[in-house]
């Protein structure tokens, strides 16, 4: 009976997750033990065993009412929304952004649980309307639910969550069926954007580390300290690495954030390229199920959320690797279900759960 019961979960979408946060797991453990304390690695167990419970539950879920129930998914949408903005008010400056509510020890962050809504939003919004795709006006209207997201993180400020809101909604037009050559002018309207931001709204470190990922020389001692000690993690590991707990630039101190932000680097560093390569393969195995899904739905609204969902995992994956090779500037973007962190964590397993569920009843 209980094997069972186990045939009706997805495996191909929750086992790779599975693994991403068992390296996850190791990697936090390992960069615990030279600081003498594992309660950020218990309390990502937690994180994790609950986010474990959010995917039994979704994937086991008939959730096609989510197709059409507008108010539900546009409440989802605006809770989400109203509470990072309650950020700009109540949360206290951490690491230079008001980017969490403080709940005793636990850190809440909503963005990645608004970016989730986000994707369903616009899976909503595209799958009503996939007969009027050539309308500039539907664009405009579509990207209205990313910009204020967009803009509230930008004031914080948060300018990893901006790249992924952003990144969500470029995967929503895209998969909803709309033609190249108009994707493409999207894009240069972007690129024009994005010269605009620099003149005039960035903020003077979101540029110094732009600068300093352009140039290395520029601040040694400060931002490009990070991306250095990064490469020089990576660089020496070697076929088999250092050894889980021997790695000097995690133990010692030499890597910062070597559970958040980098831990990419300490993972690379501690397991050598043949830890990298099961990595790669196991976000690569997934994106692509994920894509799988997406070519393969039964309908518009579960292709577009697929869709979604895979522009979300590709984005955070490739920036905060990106940043870890020194090939990206550091913009803070979490590596998904791997880096320390619940909020990350839970948002993607309750999105696969979702995915899982709307697979399993078309």
């Amino acid at each position: 009976m209980g094997m069972k019961i186990f045939k009706h979960y997805n495996w191909s979408l929750l086992l790779p997750a599975i693994f991403l946060t068992g390296i996850g797991l190791t990697s936090i453990y390992s960069a615990s033990i030279s600081r003498g304390s594992f309660f950020d690695f218990k309390k990502q167990l937690i994180f994790f065993a609950f986010a474990l419970i959010c995917f039994f539950v979704l994937s086991r879920s008939d959730l096609r009412f989510i197709k059409t129930n507008s108010f539900l998914v546009f409440g989802f949408y605006l809770f989400f929304l109203l509470l990072i903005a309650g950020l700009l008010f109540v949360a206290p400056i951490t690491r230079g952004i008001h980017g969490w509510y403080k709940l005793g020890p636990i850190a809440f962050d909503p963005e990645p649980l608004a970016a989730l809504s986000l994707i369903i939003i616009l899976a909503k919004f595209f799958s009503a309307r996939h007969t009027e795709l050539r309308s500039w006006r539907l664009l405009l209207v579509s990207s209205l639910y990313m910009i204020a997201p967009f803009s509230l993180v930008f004031l914080q400020p948060d300018l990893g969550s901006g790249i992924c809101f952003v990144a969500i909604w470029l995967g929503a037009i895209l998969f909803s069926g709309l033609p190249l050559k108009r994707f493409m002018a999207v894009l240069l309207v972007f690129m024009v954007l994005a010269g605009m931001g620099w003149q005039f709204f960035l903020h003077d470190y979101q540029k110094q580390r732009i600068l300093s990922f352009l140039n290395p020389q520029v601040d040694q001692k400060g931002i490009s300290w990070s991306i250095n000690q990064s490469r020089i993690a990576i660089g020496s590991a070697g076929f088999l690495g250092k050894g889980l707990g021997h790695g000097p630039q995690t133990q010692y101190g030499f890597l910062t954030e070597p559970k958040t932000d980098f831990i990419f680097s300490a993972w690379a560093e501690e397991t050598g390229f043949l830890g990298t390569l099961f990595l790669f393969a196991l976000l690569f195995f997934l994106f692509w199920r994920i894509l799988q899904a997406a070519f393969f739905a039964s309908g518009n609204f579960s292709r577009l959320f697929a869709g979604g969902l895979a522009f979300f995992l590709f984005t955070q994956s490739a920036v905060n690797i990106g940043m870890c090779l020194g090939l990206l500037p550091v913009v803070g973007i979490p590596l998904p279900m791997v880096s320390y962190g619940g909020n990350t964590l839970v948002a993607f397993y309750i999105g696969l759960g979702i995915l899982a569920g709307l697979e399993r009843r078309g």
